[in-house]
């Protein structure tokens, strides 16, 4: 099978059927093999119905859904896990990813020159206050602390090889930066097109000022997980060694200020006089508990068990 098309959705009614209509036509002037896998992601709308008709009238059209909403990430990892084309394209519902873009993505994977490509909506119809200026500062910060150098990690339009989805592990609100997980996993082959990106056409964004928020607390986490996610103690160790040191300092400064007054006939000063005892005090504390979090870390990593994120209500067309 040539094509895995993978879409996320949550109560896009309004566009499902211009949109489904739109791949179709892609699909045949290409004579692609392919599947269309809608990920409903609880739907409140008539979003499963409208999917429903599609399965019923084309087999190779399926679709998986969510008993409430979940995220767009466990969305899109339970359609990876699903995922049989050779290529797998990702996409939004709501008409702002070009159908037309498709074939540019896959023979970029295809011809072998790219593990993953990440499209780049270079000239973007969002508010430029509300959207522009924050995801210009997100994808700044992205590619420094990451480096993977894409200028838009928050589109959803992008291509992988099947390999790649089938060995990246997408949780949480990571969505976004499945480059760099890809990348962590051994993918370095990343590209990136430029696409068309369209006003929306139907209702309105499901996104709001807060995903950005998350999507920095997020890339903390995937800097440290890149980095120390299969050594914690590495971490959290060093950074209780450094809290020891200053305590150990601490205390041969409160040692020595003692010894020097009792030498030099000052009256004699209490430990608990000296802003250094607490210095000392409070620096050993967090060195202890530090050591504990990597010891922790080191047995959670051990022992963890891969728990389901979702819960599956419905499937089509799945064999």
């Amino acid at each position: 099978m040539n094509l895995s098309i993978l879409i996320p959705l949550l109560n896009e009614e309004e566009s499902l059927n211009e949109l489904y209509t739109w791949i179709i036509k892609v699909m045949q002037t290409h004579h692609y093999t392919y599947e269309i896998i809608f990920l409903d992601d609880g739907s409140t709308d008539n979003s499963w119905q409208c999917i429903e008709q599609f399965a019923h009238e084309n087999p190779h059209v399926k679709g998986i859904r969510f008993m409430k909403n979940f995220g767009k990430s466990q969305a899109l990892h339970a359609g990876f896990a699903k995922a049989q084309g050779d290529v797998i394209i990702t996409m939004d519902a709501d008409l702002q990813d070009s159908p037309e873009e498709i074939p540019g993505l896959y023979d970029m994977i295809s011809n072998g020159n790219f593990d993953l490509v990440s499209g780049w909506k270079k000239k973007r119809y969002d508010s430029v206050v509300a959207k522009n200026l924050p995801s210009k500062l997100f994808n700044w910060a992205a590619r420094k602390t990451s480096g993977v150098y894409l200028n838009d990690f928050n589109c959803g339009l992008k291509a992988y090889k099947n390999v790649v989805v089938k060995n990246v592990e997408v949780s949480g609100e990571m969505h976004r930066y499945i480059p760099v997980l890809a990348k962590n996993a051994g993918f370095n082959k990343i590209g990136e097109k430029v696409v068309q990106h369209q006003a929306r056409k139907y209702g309105e964004s499901k996104f709001g000022m807060n995903r950005f928020i998350n999507g920095f607390l997020d890339l903390i986490t995937i800097w440290f997980l890149s980095r120390y996610g299969k050594r914690p103690m590495h971490f959290f160790g060093a950074a209780g060694v450094l809290m020891f040191i200053i305590g150990f300092v601490s205390t041969g400064l409160i040692i020595g200020i003692k010894l020097y007054r009792l030498y030099a006939g000052f009256h004699p000063m209490l430990v608990t006089e000296n802003p250094l005892f607490f210095i000392a005090l409070t620096t050993m504390i967090i060195g202890t508990q530090l050591f504990l979090a990597g010891f922790l870390g080191e047995i959670i990593l051990r022992t963890k068990s891969n728990e389901g994120r979702y819960k599956v209500a419905s499937e089509l067309n799945f064999l």
